[in-house]
């Protein structure tokens, strides 16, 4: 049928799955990794992306979670040795080693990034078809550029701030410390800035360069992905999330303001208190703090979350053969976030698996399929095409399988 003559047909995506029976499934595998020490880990992520594929409908058939066990229990050993070194080699004060093995992991994690995603299409299939992830390792190390860039801007930002600053800081109890850090002043503060600033935009390019390559390297068949954001999209969406980010400290100190009538003096101990108590008092402080950063970050984290999936789902597809659309709402999403937390914090956890399941669902079924031509059509002509292309390689954990 000639190509303007296709119908496009718009099928929704569905996920039959809840967070009644995936609770089954996780208790089975929370208990058995701690039996088995961790060991069972990598049979328990097989099971959970196997639960989460199979509920998961595209254009009316399930996701297929196609691997051997023995590449997901290879990978997981090899990580573990990896990580088991490093742990010796820096508990027994071979710096050498450690510090070698930090910048292996450094300089390998581009590679594990790659093989986490070939691993991750090449492991699904749809209607027998299986997807491939084709970038050259050439290409994945270019892409991976920021990570390089961050490690050479705070190399040139310590030795700037050790270059202006007035005085070099004292020693400590007449020891020289080996990590000689500047003294504050107003040139050093604005290189710190400088270098926080010029870190973040390499966080951001790090997360469009890995998102565009894993979309436009993607192909199912012959057909390749598809990607139209630029840089600049989410450079805005990260400046959003800042804003966002400082209103809602704002917010949280002004409630906390008008709690305290602006006076610590009711939670401050009296002087005659011991030093047990002030301890006591500081370390009450410290966890209150923190525990408000984490809530205060908590939308924060799910508005960013979400405003990033919409940007890539609203502007992704497959060739000139399908294209995709999310009607996720940022707020909805947000209360379901903060409401998922807190449950699984009264409940010492166990909520955990539903909390997953809702947000999982959220997402998913927010998202439109548009196909041009019928799915039964298509599968046929992707499966003709299937033998372009072998089975990518699969040799690492397979990071994010769900979410």
């Amino acid at each position: 049928m000639p190509e303007a003559q296709r119908s496009i047909e718009a099928h929704p995506i569905e996920f039959t799955g809840s967070g009644g029976e995936y609770f089954r499934v996780w208790i089975v595998n929370v208990l058995l990794s701690i039996v088995t020490l961790g060991i069972y880990t990598p049979w328990a992520r097989r099971r959970t992306a196997q639960y989460f594929y199979s509920h998961t409908h595209v254009a009316g058939s399930p996701l297929e979670f196609a691997v051997q066990q023995r590449k997901m229990v290879v990978g997981f050993l090899m990580m573990a040795a990896l990580y088991l070194a490093y742990q010796i080699a820096a508990e027994t004060g071979q710096e050498l080693a450690s510090s070698l093995l930090l910048f292996g992991f450094a300089a390998l994690a581009p590679f594990l990034w790659g093989s986490a995603m070939r691993f991750r299409l090449s492991a699904t299939r749809w209607r027998g078809v299986r997807l491939a992830f084709t970038a050259s390792w050439k290409e994945v190390y270019l892409a991976s550029w920021p990570v390089f860039a961050f490690a050479a801007i705070w190399v040139i930002v310590f030795f700037a701030m050790n270059a202006v600053s007035p005085h070099p800081p004292p020693s400590v109890a007449g020891v020289e410390s080996p990590v000689q850090l500047p003294s504050l002043n107003t040139q050093v503060v604005g290189l710190g800035i400088l270098g926080l600033v010029l870190s973040l935009l390499c966080v951001i390019r790090l997360e469009y360069n890995f998102r565009s390559i894993l979309v436009l390297r993607a192909r199912i068949g012959n057909q390749m992905g598809r990607w139209k954001p630029v840089y600049m999209d989410f450079v805005r969406v990260w400046l959003a999330t800042i804003v966002f980010f400082m209103l809602s400290i704002l917010a949280a100190a002004l409630v906390f303001t008008l709690l305290t009538g602006g006076s610590l003096a009711f939670f401050k101990p009296s002087r005659s208190s011991g030093v047990g108590s002030m301890i006591l008092f500081m370390i009450f402080v410290l966890l209150g703090m923190t525990m408000a950063l984490i809530l205060v970050s908590l939308p924060v984290r799910a508005y960013r979350e979400a405003r990033i999936f919409q940007l890539v789902w609203n502007n992704v597809g497959v060739s000139h053969i399908a294209r995709f659309k999310t009607d996720l709402r940022t707020g909805p999403f947000i209360w379901l976030r903060v409401k998922n937390v807190l449950l699984t914090l009264i409940t010492l956890g166990f909520y955990r698996p539903f909390a997953v399941a809702s947000e999982y669902a959220a997402k998913v079924e927010s998202v439109m399929l548009y196909l041009k031509g019928g799915t039964d059509q298509l599968a046929g002509e992707l499966v003709k095409q299937q033998g372009a292309f072998g089975d990518a390689a699969a040799d690492a954990l397979g990071l994010d399988l769900i979410g």
